[in-house]
């Protein structure tokens, strides 16, 4: 008999993304309180502090705040590329799974798609798709990395690997960008400051609206020229926010604030790792398990991915899907370490039942 009850009454746990996280109390009453202007002419005091606050955390000249983590990436993209340019991404990203297309569809370019190690690229394997100048080739012009990379879990790019990246790059004459959305998670595992992980590439975007809890907004920074021209591209796209340093606000305090608690993240993200671990017709790589980030796989329990998380909405549990059988579950603000436990027992109790 289950030991739970199985109604809508249930406390929810949404464990789908760090997307889901809702602003403090003292964001809400810092965007009631911005001073505000028209930030296409640059003149938002509050967004101007953001950006000047986030190319700092960043070791980068400049910075430009950006609706959401998609239009940072391909504001990259389409300022470091030209149309018909190749773009070397590893085949997992979430710029080439998850930002539908856009890097070809708007800026024009062709991903060359290289094999990761948990998400993490080899450089030899980048050194071996640097083709040779020749007419018929385009003509590679970027590199791509995604720190941490989402579909392998969460796991982080160690700095040194971004460095020897950056260089074999750079003596190509190919720029590189970095898909920093959770470059904080990554910093605050390692114990370093997130310009070590920044100080070689040439651009990098991070969000705000994740762990950091920030209702909406990303961050693209790099050299005060390519933070010119993608201002333009913001235009073309349509990201002029206006008075958005109501939004901007947010994330200001986000970076003052909510930096060092992503610890409490990766706890609970390490506590749910191991328990699930510890539930037979439930398979998980630990090592995976870096930041805040659990991929499970319960094709062993008899069921796909959409039948598990099916099961888990009846206790009011809420996980993503990455079928045919593997699930993910996100820890973030909002997110208790009793609620950890709670998933553990309710998963336990699925896979018995």
């Amino acid at each position: 008999m289950s030991t739970f009850n199985k109604n809508s009454d249930l406390k929810k746990i949404d464990l789908r993304s760090d997307t889901v996280t809702l602003p403090t109390n003292e964001m809400r009453e810092a965007m009631k309180n911005a001073e505000v202007g028209d930030d296409v002419y640059q003149e938002d005091p509050t967004v101007n502090r953001l950006e000047e606050l986030a190319a700092k955390k960043m070791g980068k000249e400049a910075a430009l705040f950006v609706a959401s983590g998609t239009m940072g990436n391909l504001l990259a993209v389409l300022t470091h590329c030209q149309k018909g340019d190749e773009v070397i991404l590893e085949s997992d990203c979430h710029m080439y799974y998850y930002e539908v297309g856009g890097i070809s569809a708007i800026a024009g370019v062709i991903p060359r798609l290289i094999s990761g190690d948990k998400g993490i690229p080899d450089p030899r394997d980048i050194k071996k798709a640097l083709r040779d100048k020749n007419i018929h080739y385009p003509e590679t012009r970027l590199i791509c990395l995604e720190n941490t990379h989402n579909r392998a879990g969460g796991t982080i790019i160690p700095p040194e690997i971004i460095e020897e990246i950056c260089q074999l790059g750079h003596q190509r004459n190919i720029l590189i960008h970095l898909d920093g959305a959770r470059i904080f998670n990554a910093a605050v595992a390692l114990n370093l400051d997130p310009a070590t992980l920044t100080k070689d590439v040439d651009s990098v975007m991070f969000c705000l609206s994740k762990g950091l809890s920030a209702p909406v907004g990303s961050i693209l920074a790099g050299s005060e020229e390519f933070i010119e021209k993608a201002r333009k591209n913001r235009k073309m796209l349509g990201g002029g926010m206006r008075q958005a340093g109501i939004l901007a606000a947010a994330g200001i305090i986000a970076l003052e604030k909510m930096v060092e608690r992503l610890k409490e993240d990766h706890k609970n993200a390490r506590i749910l790792g191991e328990g699930l671990n510890e539930i037979k017709g439930i398979k998980l790589d630990l090592k995976t398990v870096q930041t805040n980030m659990v991929y499970l796989d319960v094709q062993e329990a008899g069921m796909d991915t959409y039948q598990f998380l099916q099961e888990l909405a009846k206790y009011n549990i809420l996980g993503s899907p990455r079928p045919p059988t593997k699930v993910r579950l996100v820890t973030h603000y909002g997110i208790s370490e009793e609620d950890i436990f709670t998933t553990i027992k309710v998963i336990k109790e699925i896979v018995k039942n």
